[in-house]
């Protein structure tokens, strides 16, 4: 079993109607995924890519039985439409969207935990590239085909990195179970530390990918989890290196404020917990391989 998603997951697409939605849809239809309709307030009763689209969730959710949604709704929405699935009854959430405010997040964070954990929705994201479980489903935007199936687990602040992990590791002959992307602001549905734990739990996952940058305390409070609580060995990489400080790089979240904020800091507090750190990008697979003992 995947940690958030399989080939009967029933999902919607929260703004299903837009250019991007639409693209993004067909994409995920076309790799498997069980997508059984969209929301878009006062657009219910049409279809978009063959779907049935909803006004609300709570009406799709009664409609379809979906249990996943993924968020594709402008920033000045967003933050509602994802307190709405968790109040419609959605599991799993995803929310691609980049630019919502801290303050509408922060606003999301505190609506979730209004919910005993037994039916508390999960999110990831916002600013993220989704999650994938390699041959079973996609929910989200990275590209389908770069991902084998296997063995390895990940978990990324940075989209494009985990494309390139995943490439990588391809180029190997070494799979992933399932690839979840965090996102890169400074407040997210899920960290590193809930992520790992259910990689911990999965049988199908044997190694675990972290891909961090610089800015925030996430990856040093990985790594506290990691030492104190995951049997299964970590490899990890760090990006922002040679990033000067008090700059914001890339994500909104890569800014750093305190001690183990930068790339330095991270890879030495992470090395310390017993985690692989690949030095730079290029060598992620290396590592990953040697790791596994699979090193050309």
């Amino acid at each position: 079993m995947s940690i958030f998603l399989d080939r009967n997951t029933p999902v919607i697409v929260q703004g299903i109607t837009g250019r991007m939605a639409r693209f993004h849809t067909r994409e995920m239809l076309d790799y498997g995924t069980n997508v059984v309709g969209g929301v878009v307030p006062g657009k219910g009763g049409e279809t978009a890519e063959g779907l049935p689209v909803f006004d609300t969730v709570k009406e799709a959710v009664e409609a379809t039985g979906a249990e996943a949604s993924l968020v594709f709704v402008p920033p000045p929405f967003a933050a509602d439409s994802i307190m709405e699935a968790a109040d419609g009854g959605i599991r799993y959430c995803v929310c691609i969207t980049d630019g919502i405010p801290a303050q509408d997040m922060i606003r999301v964070k505190r609506y979730m935990y209004r919910y005993p954990r037994d039916r508390r929705m999960v999110l990831t994201g916002p600013n993220c590239a989704g999650t994938i479980s390699p041959g079973k489903a996609l929910l989200g935007i990275m590209p389908g085909h770069i991902y084998l199936q296997g063995p390895v687990g990940v978990i990324g602040r940075s989209g494009t990195l985990g494309y390139e992990a995943a490439a990588q590791l391809k180029a190997h002959g070494i799979g992933i179970s399932t690839s979840v992307g965090i996102g890169g602001d400074p407040i997210n549905g899920s960290s590193f530390r809930d992520i790992l734990r259910r990689f911990e739990d999965d049988g199908e996952t044997e190694i675990i990918c972290m891909i961090g940058e610089i800015g925030g305390p996430q990856e040093a409070e990985a790594a506290a989890y990691i030492r104190d609580h995951v049997t299964k060995p970590v490899v990890a990489y760090i990006a922002g290196l040679t990033a000067p400080k008090g700059r914001t790089m890339g994500h909104a979240g890569a800014i750093i404020s305190a001690f183990g904020e930068s790339a330095s800091e991270k890879v030495e507090i992470l090395s310390e917990a017993g985690v692989s750190v690949a030095e730079n990008p290029a060598v992620i697979g290396d590592t990953i391989a040697r790791v596994m003992g699979r090193a050309a």
